[in-house]
């Protein structure tokens, strides 16, 4: 656990961050320049707050009232930057056992060999970082974190300097760091498609404050946080889980407490637990399922609130076992005469559901 409460006067703004952090990957989420790298470095001890208290696990890292200054090596934190930051004279492996040759003394629970085949390094081990792409930088500095044995994992967009197909490839790493050690993480990106794949809570952070902080789900539904980040551009999260698979049409059903979700097919297991994303203008709100209709989803809810969005569109966020907002005219509102509490259907295409 990561308890927080540190003020820190910056050029336009001042950061001011008071939140406990629960285990688990928490997404420090928000537009560039907000304060999330500086909140990383003052947790890692690369920056100093005016005042404030930070504690990992019950221990002091900083204490201003109480003179208390841990350095960034006493710390035991891993910190993953935008840039691998590999020796270049060294190779691989090397650069891997450099901070775990600093840890002795202390019981490894993560040795290297694990590492090594978590990431994928077997291959990678005799050769020098000049010889490597940058996504094989990106998994090298992440083991090399990791071998530090951390209590906490910070990670600074680390698929930044990556082009889209490099992210492809080492999302999955990412994931599979995220899902099997149990090593809480710091994730900043401003990228959604990031935080949906790995991160359980976020803390959505904006000129230097933290507006909201809870599950991913809980903090992306709510209409303050869209609004910074525009509802088009964010949409709604869904929970679900691989019930099926329809070779003949190319489809995997998905499991949904408002229904079945259909979508092109993905090559995972049933039971697999993913996560959806639903844009609003491709929701359509309805009474009744539908007939005789191209659309095979249609998600049973409620209104949950209604919100005007200028003279011509209304946001509706409707509940479906999750939030689900809907962007629709003032007009179809009146139409429908939709209101809090009143049952629908939410009406989606598959190929608009997004992973």
């Amino acid at each position: 656990m990561l308890e927080i409460d540190i003020q820190k006067k910056l050029s336009q703004f001042q950061l001011e961050f008071k939140q406990i952090l629960q285990p688990g990957v928490t997404a420090l989420f928000g537009k560039s320049g907000v304060g999330k790298t500086t909140l990383l470095n003052i947790i890692a001890g690369l920056d100093q707050p005016d005042q404030g208290r930070i504690l990992l696990n019950r221990q002091v890292l900083f204490d201003s009232g109480a003179r208390v200054n841990q350095s960034p090596a006493a710390r035991r934190i891993g910190y993953v930057f935008q840039d691998s930051r590999l020796f270049p004279h060294l190779s691989v492996k090397k650069n891997l056992v450099y901070g775990y040759r600093e840890m002795r003394g202390i019981e490894h629970p993560l040795h290297l060999d694990k590492v090594v085949t978590l990431l994928e390094l077997e291959d990678l081990l005799p050769r020098y970082p000049g010889r490597l792409s940058m996504g094989e930088k990106q998994r090298v500095a992440i083991g090399r974190a990791l071998l530090r044995q951390p209590s906490l994992l910070l990670m600074d967009e680390p698929l930044a300097s990556l082009d889209a197909p490099r992210k492809i490839q080492i999302l999955p790493f990412l994931k599979r760091v995220c899902d099997e050690l149990e090593i809480p993480i710091l994730y900043v990106s401003h990228l959604l498609d990031e935080i949906m794949h790995l991160a359980h809570h976020m803390a959505f952070i904006t000129d230097g404050h933290c507006v909201a902080h809870g599950s991913l789900v809980e903090v992306l539904s709510r209409h303050d946080v869209q609004k910074f980040y525009g509802l088009e551009e964010v949409g709604s999260i869904l929970e679900t889980r691989v019930s099926g698979h329809d070779p003949a049409y190319g489809l995997t059903f998905l499991s949904h407490p408002g229904g079945q979700i259909s979508v092109a097919r993905l090559e995972v297991p049933l039971e697999h637990q993913i996560r959806v994303r639903i844009l609003p203008r491709d929701v359509t709100i309805a009474y009744n399922p539908p007939v005789e209709s191209s659309v095979l989803n249609f998600l049973k809810g409620r209104v949950d609130s209604i919100v005007k969005d200028g003279s011509s569109h209304m946001d509706i966020l409707l509940d479906v076992g999750n939030p689900l907002w809907a962007r629709i005219t003032r007009k179809s509102c009146d139409r429908l005469g939709l209101e809090k509490g009143k049952k629908i259907y939410a009406l989606i295409k598959s190929a608009a559901v997004l992973r």
